[in-house]
């Protein structure tokens, strides 16, 4: 299985978990990659994404493939989508250890958005302790950033406390990835010069970075 498997999780919900995902997923596709994402959250919010994709561009857009599967298939479906993918994304269900750890299981990465205010840090460990007790890496990214926040760089440093790798690039709290999002598309394709695609695409390289 050749393709890099990255898996979105977090246990506490809106943290902006299937947000990121997308605006992820055309990312990388801008970056030349075969993209596949897999769907296992219940509220199928990136199966809609995807669907309303299709509809607006009709091929989805090229190198882009959405699926979605019950929990206890994804480690089968995974493998499946590696084959003809460069990258296999998964967004996994808040609230639902059984599935969170069959799709951090089936990652080379774990993926954790963390809003920065005290309780979603602590809200956070959980996921965290999942993906180690899993022996996959967790990487925790800042995600709904507000600005001039003195708090983001405190919650940096109780992110750190928990062992966990932090990425770099932050994601800030910017409209434009909701409003692009409602019309099937990634801000990328929205605003290509904007503050909100530049955080996008360097997160989306340091990932790969990292997932290498």
């Amino acid at each position: 299985m050749g393709a890099t498997v990255v898996t979105v999780a977090q246990q506490k919900g809106g943290a902006g978990k299937t947000t990121l995902a997308a605006h992820l997923a055309v990312a990388w596709t801008a970056l030349g990659k075969r993209v596949a994402v897999l769907d296992i959250d219940p509220q199928q919010s990136l199966t809609m994404w995807y669907r309303l994709r299709a509809e607006t561009i009709g091929d989805a857009g090229a190198g882009l493939l959405g699926n979605s599967v019950q929990g206890w298939r994804v480690a089968g479906e995974v493998e499946r989508l590696a084959r003809a993918h460069d990258i296999v994304l998964v967004d996994s269900p808040p609230h639902a250890e059984t599935e969170a750890r069959a799709a951090i299981r089936a990652a080379h990465l774990a993926l954790v958005p963390v809003q920065p205010s005290p309780m979603d840090v602590w809200a956070t460990k959980p996921t965290l302790e999942l993906a180690r007790a899993e022996r996959i890496r967790a990487v925790a990214v800042l995600n709904r950033v507000p600005p001039r926040a003195r708090l983001t760089e405190r919650m940096r440093t109780a992110l750190a406390d928990t062992g966990a790798h932090i990425a770099e690039t932050s994601i800030g709290n910017r409209v434009a990835l909701a409003s692009a999002l409602a019309e099937g598309r990634a801000v990328g394709e929205r605003q290509p010069r904007s503050r909100a695609t530049t955080e996008i695409r360097a997160l989306a390289e340091e990932l790969l970075e990292l997932a290498s």
